[in-house]
C-alpha cells in the first residue's frame, strides 16, 4: 500500500471512530443495555467486516435499526437471551450470504434507494437533537446558545478547512478543534462523559447463560429472523450506496457472511449485534478511507478508546459530535432528487416520498418492503396497458389474432377482452410470436380462453409460441396445438 494511501485510511478510520463512540452508546442505551455493549460489538463487528467483508471502506457497528428490534426482548427476558439472539441472527446472515442471496439487493428500484438515503439523513439529524436535552428538558439559556454557537464552529471547520488544505480529514480537525478549545477555555458544555462512562476492560469469551432448549429457541427465533434481515437490508442498501460514491465493485455475499461471523463474535464476547452504518460510512469516505485499513482502525480505536484512552475520549464535547453528524446528514441527503421530482414519472416520484416518510415514522426494512411493493404494483399496471391485440379475417374465413405483450397476472383481463368467442367464425388462429407468458395466472387465462371457445362450439389453435411458453403449458397439461 502507498504511504499516501495509508495515511488517508488510518485519519479516516480515526475520525469515524470518534463519530461511532456516541452514536453505538446511544443505541445501547435506547435497548437498554450497559453502554459498553454497544462499545464491544461496534469493536468487534466494525473490525471483522473491514478485514472480510465484501465492502471496504463501509463502517459497520452497533446500529441504531437493530437495537429498536430487540427492545423488547430484553426487557422481557434479559440481557443472555439478547446475546443468544445475536448468535442466531449471526448465523441467518451467514446462511444468506451461502445461498448467494445478496443479489436481491438488486431488486431495489432506484426511487426507494433515494428515499432511503433521505429517510436515514433526516434520522441522523433528528437523532441529533436529542443531545440538545438535557435530564428530557431542552437546554435554554446560555447552554443552549454555547451549545449552538459550538455546533456552529465543528460545521463552518468541516465545510470551511478543504478550501485551505486536505492534507487530514476535515471531520477529525474539527472534533479536536472545539474539544481543544472547549477544554482551554473551561466552557460549560455537555461531553461525551456525560452519556456514560466508556472505562472497561478486554471483552471476555462466555456462552450466554440461558436453558439451551426449544422453548429459548421459540423466544429468540423471530427476534434473530427480524434482526437479522433488518441488518442485511440496511447492509446492502449502504453497500449499494457505497459504490456509487466509490465508483466501485462489491461483493454482497461475502458482506453478508462476513457479517454474520461478525455479529456471532460479538455475541459470544459481550456485544450488540450491529451492521452498517451510513452516517460513520459517509464519514470514513468523505475523510478519504477507501481501503479495509480504515474500517479495522476505527474498530480497532474503539477498544483502545475503553482500555486506554477514556478519561480523553470523554472530555469531547457532544456539540462537536453533533456538528459532524449535521454535516454528515446534508451530505447524505440526496438533494438531486428534490430538483428532479417534477421530472421523473408520478409514480416515481410517489415512491421516494413515501419511503422517506415510513423510513423516518417506522423503520427501515418496512419502508424499503413498501417502496418495493409500490414500485412493483406501477411496474405490473405499466405493463398491463402495454399488452395489445390486432386481428383480421383469413382467405378461408377464420379469423387470426396476433396479441402483442407480455401475459401475466396484471395483463389477463385485458388479454381475454381482446376476444369474441360470441361474434368469431369456427375456426380462430392466437399468434404468440409477439407475446410472452411469465406466470401461472398466463396459463390459467389461456385455459380460460379456450374454454370459452370451446363453449361457443368454436376451435383455438394457438401458435408461434416460445419453447418456454411450450414448456409452461406442457407442465400444465395443456395443447397449444
Amino acid at each position: 500500500m502507498k504511504p499516501a494511501r495509508l495515511r488517508a485510511d488510518v485519519l479516516a478510520g480515526l475520525t469515524t471512530s470518534f463519530a461511532l463512540v456516541p452514536e453505538c452508546i446511544a443505541f445501547a442505551l435506547v435497548a437498554h443495555l450497559n453502554p459498553l455493549m454497544g462499545l464491544y460489538g461496534a469493536f468487534i463487528i466494525c473490525t471483522l467486516t473491514a478485514l472480510f467483508g465484501g465492502r471496504p471502506g463501509m463502517i459497520s457497528g452497533a446500529a441504531g435499526s437493530m437495537a429498536v428490534v430487540i427492545v423488547a426482548l430484553v426487557v422481557q427476558h434479559g440481557v443472555q437471551y439478547l446475546l443468544a439472539t445475536v448468535l442466531l441472527g449471526g448465523l441467518i446472515m451467514i446462511a444468506f450470504g451461502l445461498l448467494r442471496l445478496g443479489k436481491l439487493v438488486r431488486i431495489v428500484p432506484y426511487p426507494v434507494m433515494l428515499g432511503f438515503v433521505n429517510g436515514l439523513a433526516i434520522i441522523i439529524a433528528l437523532a441529533q437533537l436529542e443531545h440538545f436535552k438535557a435530564d428530557e428538558s431542552w437546554l435554554s439559556g446560555t447552554a443552549l446558545w454555547l451549545m449552538l454557537g459550538l455546533v456552529a464552529l465543528t460545521m463552518a471547520i468541516v465545510y470551511l478547512l478543504p478550501r485551505l488544505s486536505r492534507a487530514v480529514p476535515p471531520a477529525l480537525v474539527a472534533i479536536l478543534g472545539v474539544g481543544l478549545l472547549v477544554y482551554l477555555l473551561g466552557l460549560p458544555t455537555r461531553t461525551l462523559g456525560d452519556m456514560a462512562h466508556i472505562a472497561g476492560g478486554l471483552p471476555r469469551l462466555v456462552l450466554p447463560d440461558i436453558a439451551w432448549n426449544l422453548e429459548t429457541l421459540g423466544i429468540i427465533a423471530p427476534y434473530a429472523f427480524l434482526m437479522a434481515m433488518v441488518g442485511l437490508l440496511e447492509t446492502l442498501l449502504t453497500l449499494n450506496l457505497t459504490d456509487e460514491i466509490t465508483e466501485s465493485r462489491s461483493f454482497p455475499d461475502r458482506e453478508c457472511v462476513a457479517l454474520g461471523a461478525a455479529n456471532i463474535a460479538s455475541g459470544l464476547f459481550g456485544g450488540m449485534g450491529g451492521c452498517a452504518m451510513i452516517g460513520q460510512t459517509v464519514i470514513n469516505l468523505s475523510s478519504g478511507g477507501r481501503g479495509r485499513l480504515s474500517g479495522a482502525v476505527a474498530g480497532m480505536m474503539i477498544l483502545l478508546f475503553v482500555l486506554f484512552l477514556s478519561p480523553l475520549i470523554e472530555r469531547i464535547p457532544l456539540a462537536a459530535l453533533v456538528g459532524v453528524m449535521f454535516v454528515v446528514s446534508q451530505q447524505t441527503f440526496a438533494w438531486g432528487s428534490l430538483r428532479v421530482l417534477h421530472k421523473v414519472p408520478l409514480n416515481d416520484m410517489l415512491v421516494i416520498i413515501a419511503v422517506t416518510l415510513i423510513t423516518v415514522f417506522t423503520d427501515l426494512a418496512t419502508a424499503v418492503l413498501c417502496g418495493i411493493v409500490i414500485a412493483a404494483l406501477n411496474f405490473a399496471w405499466q405493463h398491463s396497458r402495454e399488452l395489445y391485440a390486432d386481428s383480421h379475417e383469413e382467405a378461408d374465413g377464420s379469423k387470426l389474432y396476433r396479441v402483442h405483450g407480455t401475459l401475466f397476472f396484471a395483463s389477463t383481463t385485458p388479454f381475454l377482452n381482446h376476444f369474441d368467442p360470441a361474434g368469431d367464425p369456427a375456426q380462430v388462429t392466437l399468434d404468440c410470436r409477439h407475446l410472452s407468458f411469465v406466470d401461472y395466472s398466463a396459463i390459467a387465462a389461456l385455459k380460460t380462453l379456450r374454454e370459452r371457445y370451446s363453449k361457443a362450439g368454436k376451435h383455438l389453435r394457438v401458435t408461434h409460441l416460445s419453447e418456454r411458453c411450450k414448456q409452461l403449458l406442457k407442465r400444465a397439461g395443456i395443447q397449444h396445438g
